[in-house]
């Protein structure tokens, strides 16, 4: 203990007398937590309609302004054929078309039942599920008041009416920010932890300082560890950090236990600095540290589920991702978050994370070797 507190002794030191280090620690989730929250978002503020109508009926305006009357659906321009709105899609102009036939107006009146057609712009395909959605809920609630309307009953409602009482658990008020600001946070501490342990030791060897920490008989746990303490503890301190920013700026709620999320978390960056260290006694520069643990980064954030559920994503990928680290904290912070889930309900992440990085530890401190 006495050898590991001498080496923690020097760490801190060390890290606050790097002048890029603590601009990191403070500034990366001040810009993390207030950039990224409101800038990775699925809502749609704005869908740019344009509007073809060879009727140009009374229906078919009165269709048009209940897309109007929508906020987020702002009517840009009405085209003359459906090849000059099409270029409006090409051109980004336009994220939908909404076209009416000649006898949309005739054939609703003569048949009871008319078309018209929606195309939407589809390289996004989550914004072209919200506008399709939204686009149909428009006209389906146009078709009721019509049926209501011109046959003459008041309202329409079945023989057995099911009536729906919506009650939207853990974040009534859909926000996306509540939804973001945790899995931002599980990337801010696994950046901190991975980088930062993997290139302050590599930088060691850089500067030659390691050739002489070699020298003395200081045993291999004991140099890893003391290269790993100060790190866990700035990852800790960053989560506290970015957690206040994240209550102050989105009013996040907090609703679980903050001593089960930080013991979680600590479990956590257990095996993110063990990873980052393992990573650092195979490579011998800073730019090999940044390449290796970016690849590995990228694809953790990815199958973690920050953007996508990883139910969706395919049976071969959800088995990979009892191997990603990220997945598992991800989990927790939303659950014990928003949630308020305990220790008994994450127990299966807790075990995965404590394999994980006993695991990864373990392998840093295999592989370090004490030559000059």
């Amino acid at each position: 203990m006495r050898t590991i507190r001498y080496i923690l002794q020097k760490e801190f030191r060390q890290i606050f007398r790097n002048k890029t280090m603590l601009p990191m620690i403070f500034m990366v989730p001040i810009i993390q937590m207030l950039l990224l929250v409101f800038a990775a978002t699925y809502d749609i503020k704005r869908i740019d309609l344009v509007v073809v109508d060879h009727d140009m009926s009374s229906t078919s305006r009165e269709l048009i302004a209940k897309f109007e009357g929508i906020p987020f659906f702002n009517v840009v321009k009405q085209e003359q054929s459906e090849q000059l709105a099409e270029a409006n899609l090409l051109n980004e102009e336009g994220d939908a078309v909404l076209i009416f036939p000649s006898n949309f107006e005739q054939n609703l009146i003569r048949d009871d039942k008319t078309q018209v057609q929606l195309l939407i712009n589809a390289i996004e395909s989550n914004t072209a599920q919200l506008i399709f959605s939204y686009s149909s809920t428009i006209i389906a609630g146009y078709n009721k008041n019509v049926i209501a309307e011109w046959k003459g009953i008041p309202e329409f409602t079945p023989p057995s009416q099911v009536k729906i009482a919506e009650n939207y658990w853990y974040n009534p008020e859909l926000d996306y920010k509540w939804f973001m600001a945790p899995g931002i946070l599980a990337v801010l501490v696994t950046v901190i932890g991975m980088f930062m342990s993997g290139m302050n030791l590599v930088r060691e060897k850089e500067i030659g300082t390691i050739e002489q920490l070699n020298v003395t008989p200081v045993r291999k746990y004991q140099f890893i560890i003391g290269k790993l303490v100060p790190f866990w503890v700035i990852g800790l301190f960053d989560l506290a950090f970015g957690l206040t920013i994240a209550w102050l700026v989105f009013d996040l709620p907090i609703v679980g236990s903050l001593f089960t999320l930080f013991f979680m978390a600590g479990v956590y960056l257990i095996s993110v600095l063990g990873l980052g260290l393992f990573i650092s006694t195979v490579t011998d520069t800073q730019q090999q540290v940044m390449f290796v643990a970016f690849f590995f980064m990228m694809i953790f954030i990815l199958m973690g589920g920050i953007f996508t559920p990883v139910e969706s994503m395919p049976a071969w990928a959800q088995k990979i991702d009892h191997l990603n680290p990220i997945y598992y904290f991800m989990r927790i912070m939303r659950m014990v978050v928003l949630k308020g889930s305990g220790f008994f309900d994450l127990i299966q992440e807790f075990v995965s994370l404590l394999i994980l990085g006993i695991t990864f530890l373990s392998l840093a401190i295999w592989r370090y070797r004490k030559t000059a």
